[in-house]
């Protein structure tokens, strides 16, 4: 059955909703779960999106021009408000709220999952890495220090180039960090990675993604998503019903077998996969290898 309570506490203004699954496959009990706080700076989060973007909502007939509309959107808030608030929340900083701590925590446990299947591999050190959608090097720095030739882009000028400060405040010099939309990167790498950048694509974009992502590797993929099931769902479209003010992009939510079909037509098998879940963060975490 599903519970609902509500609490109200100005400001800031918190919803709640508490969850009470039958499935023990969800393995959630009385679940309380905070969706978003209006009135505080609030991280992005699968389900939390624009105002002016609620009706427009509908992956399966998006045009042309609000997919570039799309991009357009998310260079342009990672190259500002998004910026300051993801480089907080990517860093040690003691200036982020709680749901804002929670969403790093869940970005952590991805990037150390990935860290893990390579360290247990011991194959990275000398390879070609090409990190898609690199933000602030969370990903990048740490397999540059494992010995791996890193070439990182994000379609924030203002990532990347915080991810190259970073970089060389640890005196890394075999990675490179530059500005790129991910459609405009090319060459051949060992490994190419992409972590927490599909939330950005629409679902009519998603397989295009993960085929281009493909054509650059020629052994490894990695590559995760928010999954789209029926609890995050409806988790989205409950947050949805109130928007911050503060300007956020868009959402998307992928069916995982969507993702396995891509990746299988592009000539690459699932190895490895993860599920990263907190209140505020969830990602589904593969590894694909080439055939």
């Amino acid at each position: 059955p599903l519970a609902k309570s509500f609490c109200y506490r100005p400001p800031p203004f918190f919803l709640y909703l508490t969850f009470s699954f039958s499935s023990p496959k969800m393995k959630l009990d009385n679940c309380l779960v905070l969706l978003f706080a209006i009135r505080s700076t609030v991280a992005f989060s699968p389900f939390i999106t624009r105002p002016a973007c609620r009706k427009s909502f509908s992956p399966s007939s998006l045009s042309l021009s609000q997919s570039v509309d799309d991009k357009t959107e998310v260079r342009e808030y990672f190259n500002t408000e998004g910026f300051n608030r993801w480089n907080k929340i990517y860093s040690d900083s003691d200036e982020v709220n709680s749901v804002q701590l929670d969403i790093r925590n869940g970005h952590d446990q991805t990037i150390q999952k990935i860290i893990n299947w390579i360290k247990n591999d011991a194959d990275i050190a000398g390879k070609t890495v090409c990190d898609c959608g690199c933000g602030v090097g969370s990903l990048a720095i740490p397999l540059a220090q494992m010995g791996a030739k890193v070439s990182a882009s994000d379609i924030s000028d203002s990532m990347s180039t915080e991810a190259a400060r970073r970089a060389k405040s640890l005196g890394i010099r075999n990675a490179k960090f530059y500005t790129s939309d991910l459609e405009s990167v090319s060459g051949k790498y060992h490994t190419v990675s992409c972590v927490d950048v599909a939330i950005h694509y629409p679902t009519s974009q998603m397989v295009g993604m993960i085929t281009h992502l493909c054509s650059l590797a020629d052994d490894r993929v990695l590559i995760s998503f928010a999954p789209k099931t029926w609890y995050y769902v409806l988790l989205k479209k409950v947050g949805e019903l109130f928007p911050g003010p503060s300007k956020t992009t868009r959402a998307y939510l992928h069916e995982e077998e969507v993702v396995r079909n891509a990746l299988k037509s592009a000539g690459f098998e699932v190895t490895r996969d993860e599920m990263t879940a907190t209140n505020f963060y969830f990602s589904r975490l593969l590894e694909a290898r080439r055939i």
